[in-house]
Parts: structure tokens; C-alpha cells; sequence
């Protein structure tokens, strides 16, 4: 029997061999796939990879091979924070950002942008001028635009800057009237209207106060589908193959399914519904956790402070400087109540919906380590992977709180370069500033965790955020927080295989191995092979999302 059953199997025809719409083949592949350290050849077919191996293994029929040479190919990046319907409503506004964003100095500089800005669009006396990003840490008068700085641009037409945390907004006098915001306005709960003595506005809001304004500018207007594609291309030059939606409305989801239906999509989207009002439910007839069209809805999303370099984040000490006309006690504040807190929590927790939740300062990072602690009092919280979004203030006792309750923090770690040298020398001190997004602690203590730009808060640049998460330069070239630092692998892992993780995707996305998801970066170097000092140089070369091409560098 045995010889019988021997010599049909040599009989039996041979497998027959893989078939492949591309091969990769080089030395500089990274799949962060332990079973394929030493990959030197990746192929694809349709949306799936189908083999990861050796080039000298290969048996398969590939359409395309595609030889590397001193490029790299890693796993599509992975945007672990950031807000989509934002960046394509932003698109169009004035850019008065600070460098590298903008061209933003001083307030002269300012007003220069917004009157060239109403000048070639042509906008009419009466039509709102919208601008985004302006920084009072970088202007050279080190503060807020007024509502009079504003007035000498324009008395004719309203106009609203947001800020460049998105946290705070100026407005000049049409656009407060405009708003409905007057001395005789009360601060809403969250919020602060700042004024000038006597109870007068003086253009500045913080928080929830900006809501006026910001709803009148943006609130009612469908996003276009060209400003979404926009949005999406932007993402794929900079080789993202997964964006996130962290604060939509449910129209706004609602949007991203119609023009999917429509037009169709050239990334994944993960959106994360806006859930502060208590009142909010999950909308029926929605599969969470699964893709429908490339977008799925991931969970909700809530907000416990605000900004630091904004000086609103809720912080347990107080600020190094406070902001002006407040005194040397003053420590942010919360946007929402702990009750309200430990009811939203206990509340989703228990419906197992996935949750991200802004906590900037570590006062507001202790609120939802409680809310945690106690919903887990009334039932296991089970694999919950609830998302500290931030987390920049974060102290080594709540990392140890965060490990032991499974919450995931997400880390805008590319704060070191764009608003380090505020921190230390304004917002936290030298201190607390070294240790903003303590991503070693985090990684010594051998927790998931995920690094984020939060565009359009700074542009959805991954090779910026690498760099930031590995040197923690400042904008003046200042290290800050040596013991912090990362290596290039660690980073890379944050933005690939961890981000993948942070969405419950780690069976399909974040590393190169077969039966995943054909999500593909080309770099034009290996940045494991390059000091971290210079991974700025790096290119994107080419992103692949689920096997197609959406994106090509012209050279």
C-alpha cells in the first residue's frame, strides 16, 4: 500500500505555478514580517500579495518584475491620525501659515497674504475670507491677529483665520457680528471668548466658542468630490495607502459613501464619527469595523482638552508662561466633565465601539484613565484598543496605567520639530517639553503605539514625521529629549505594522506578507541604511493601494 501510494504521488501533476500582475525584487525591502526578514522579492496580484520570499525562489509567472535597485519597498503608510473632510475643505482657504507651511512672519506678512488672497479670487465686499493655519508662536509679534489687525485688511467682507492647532480662531469685527458674538455674549461651557477690558471681543475664541464662526464659515456646504480626490491624492504623494476621518459628522461619512459609490476611491478610509453630544448614537444600518466601498466606519471619536501650543490643553501643572491676562495657576482646561466622560466611555466600551480620544494635556489624559478604570469596574473591557490620541504630556505613571488598561497612544510626535522650541521655552518648560511624546518610555515598557501628523494641523508629510520621531529637532535645531528618541525601524513601525494594529487591521495591512493587503510604498533609499539625520532626502517614489497605482513621482 505504502509503494503504491508513493508512486502516485510522483505521478501527480505539479502545482501549477503563482501568477502575478508585478514582482519587486531588491535588497532593500522591509516587511516588518519576522517570517520575511530576509526578503529580497514581493508579488502581487489583484488586491493581494501572493508571495514574499527569496528572488531565487520565486517559481511564479510575474506580468511586470520591477527591479528596485537602491530603492526600497515597505508596507503602505498608514495615517494612525488625521482628518480627512478637513483637509479637503482647507484646500482652497487662504494659507497663512508659517514656514514650511506657509509664508506667514509677522502680522504685516499676515495681512499681505489675506488682501493678495481677496485680490485674485476676486471676492465680493460681503463674502466670507477664510484663512488657516496662522501660528502666535511663530509671528514675529509672538500673538494672536486681533479682531483689528483683521479690520485693516478688510471692513467689507468677514473674516475668520483658524488657527493652526484647529483649536482656537480670530475673526475681525463683520465676522464676530456676523457669528452673533458681542461683549454681551456669555463664554460657552468649554470654550472662552477672549476680550478686551471692558467685556469686548477682541476676535480671539478658544475651543468650543470658535463653533459660532466655524459653522457659519464651514458648517453647511457638501464637501465637493474634487476636494475630497484632492485631499486623497495629497495623501498618496506622500505614500499613505490608508487615511483616517478622526472628528466627522455623519453627513460627512455620509458624503465619503456617496462619492465612493460614485467615483470610487484611491485609499482606504477610516472614519471615526464626532460623538460629544450626549445624546449621540451610532447611526443604524452602518457595518462598523467593515469596508464598504474602501470606507468603513472605525468607531467614534471625543475630545477631553485642547492644544498646547494653543495653551488650552487641560495639564496638571501649570503652564511655563501663561497666556496673557491669566495668572501663574492657570492650567488649561477640560472641554467636557469627568461624568460626561465615564458615561460616553462606559457607554461605548460597552457596545465594543473602538474610540479615539483627544487628550493633549496630562490632567486630560488622568480623566479618560479613570473613565477606563471605571467602566472596566462593571464589566472586562476586553480587547477594547482605545486610542489616546496625542497623548504629548502623557507622565511615566499614566504609561504604566495605559499598558496595564490595553489603551493605545498615538503620538503627534512631529510637534518636536514644528512647535519644540514653544514648549520648552513657553508652553511646558525645559522639563515636561523633553518629554512630550515619550515614545522610548513607551517602547521600553513593550507597548503598541503609533505616531501622527493630524493633517491639515501640519501637512500629511510620513518621511517628516520619521525624521521628527527619530532626531526630535526643533525648528532651531535643538535636540529635545535625547532619551526619547527612536531608531528609523521603530518609527517606521509606528506608521506601518502599529498603525495597522491601532485600527484592528493587523490581519490584512502594516506588513508585507502574503494574503495581506497589496498596500505598497517605494522610497528612493533604503532609509535603514542612512543616518536618521538624513531621512529628510528620502522620496517618495511610488505608492500602490490594493494593487493599483495612485501615485508616481514625475522622475
Amino acid at each position: 500500500m505504502g509503494v503504491i501510494a508513493v508512486a502516485m504521488a510522483a505521478c501527480s501533476p505539479a502545482p501549477p505555478p503563482l501568477q502575478a500582475d508585478r514582482l519587486w525584487v531588491g535588497e532593500h525591502i522591509i516587511t516588518f514580517d519576522d517570517a520575511h526578514a530576509d526578503a529580497t522579492a514581493v508579488a502581487i496580484e489583484g488586491e493581494r500579495i501572493v508571495w514574499v520570499g527569496r528572488r531565487e525562489d520565486w517559481r511564479g509567472d510575474a506580468r511586470e518584475t520591477v527591479e528596485l535597485g537602491d530603492r526600497a519597498l515597505l508596507p503602505g503608510f498608514i495615517d494612525a491620525h488625521g482628518h480627512l473632510s478637513f483637509s479637503a475643505r482647507t484646500a482652497n482657504l487662504a494659507n497663512v501659515a508659517s514656514p514650511p507651511v506657509g509664508a506667514v512672519g509677522d502680522i504685516a506678512s499676515l495681512q499681505s497674504i489675506l488682501r493678495s488672497y481677496i485680490g485674485e479670487r476676486g471676492i465680493a465686499p460681503g463674502e466670507w475670507v477664510v484663512g488657516i493655519g496662522y501660528d502666535d508662536s511663530l509671528i514675529e509679534e509672538q500673538r494672536h491677529p486681533h479682531r483689528d489687525d483683521l479690520d485693516a485688511v478688510s471692513d467689507a467682507h468677514p473674516i475668520a483665520l483658524i488657527h493652526v492647532s484647529g483649536h482656537l480662531a480670530t475673526a475681525n469685527s463683520m465676522a464676530l457680528e456676523l457669528a452673533g458674538i458681542s461683549k454681551d455674549t456669555p463664554d460657552p461651557p468649554g470654550g472662552v471668548i477672549r476680550r478686551r477690558a471692558g467685556g469686548e471681543p477682541n476676535g480671539v475664541l478658544e475651543e468650543t466658542a470658535t463653533e459660532a464662526v466655524r459653522f457659519t464659515v464651514m458648517g453647511g456646504g457638501d464637501l465637493s468630490a474634487a476636494d475630497i480626490h484632492a485631499a486623497l491624492d495629497v495623501y498618496a504623494s506622500h505614500g499613505i495607502t490608508t487615511v483616517q476621518d478622526g472628528a466627522a459628522s455623519v453627513a460627512e461619512l455620509e458624503r465619503f459613501a456617496e462619492v465612493a459609490d460614485t467615483d470610487g476611491l484611491a485609499l482606504d478610509l477610516e472614519v471615526y464619527l464626532a460623538a460629544m453630544d450626549p445624546e449621540f448614537d451610532m447611526p443604524e444600518g452602518l457595518a462598523l469595523g467593515e469596508y464598504q466601498n474602501r470606507v468603513k466606519l472605525g468607531g467614534v471619536k471625543m475630545f477631553l482638552d485642547g492644544s498646547p501650543q494653543g495653551k488650552t490643553a487641560y495639564l496638571s501643572e501649570p503652564y511655563f508662561v501663561p497666556p496673557p491676562g491669566l495668572d501663574a495657576e492657570y492650567r488649561g482646561y477640560p472641554m467636557v466633565p469627568q461624568d460626561f466622560v465615564d458615561a460616553q466611555v462606559a457607554r461605548f466600551a460597552g457596545a465594543g465601539v473602538p474610540m479615539l480620544v483627544h487628550c493633549n494635556g496630562d490632567a486630560a489624559a488622568e480623566m479618560l484613565l479613570d473613565a477606563l478604570d471605571k467602566a472596566a469596574e462593571s464589566a472586562p473591557l476586553g480587547d477594547h484598543r482605545t486610542v489616546m490620541i496625542h497623548a504629548q504630556t502623557v507622565r511615566e505613571d499614566q504609561i504604566d496605567r495605559m499598558a496595564a488598561l490595553g489603551v493605545v497612544p498615538s503620538y503627534f510626535s512631529a510637534h518636536t520639530f514644528y512647535w519644540g522650541d514653544w514648549h520648552r521655552d513657553s508652553v511646558l518648560g525645559p522639563e515636561r517639553a523633553r518629554r512630550i511624546s515619550p515614545t522610548r518610555s513607551t517602547l521600553a515598557r513593550n507597548m503598541p503605539f503609533t505616531v501622527h501628523n493630524d493633517a491639515p494641523v501640519v501637512p500629511p508629510d510620513m518621511i517628516r514625521l520619521v525624521w521628527a520621531t527619530t532626531n526630535r529637532l526643533t525648528r532651531s535645531g535643538q535636540v529635545l529629549g535625547e532619551a526619547q528618541r527612536l531608531d528609523t525601524l521603530e518609527a517606521l513601525r509606528a506608521v506601518t505594522a502599529n498603525a495597522a494594529y491601532q485600527s484592528f487591521e493587523e490581519c490584512c495591512k502594516g506588513t508585507l506578507t502574503p494574503g495581506k493587503q497589496a498596500d505598497l510604498v517605494v522610497l528612493s533609499r533604503n532609509p535603514l541604511s542612512m543616518p536618521a539625520a538624513e531621512l529628510l532626502d528620502l522620496e517618495v517614489v511610488e505608492t500602490v493601494s490594493r494593487g493599483a497605482t495612485v501615485f508616481r513621482a514625475l522622475n
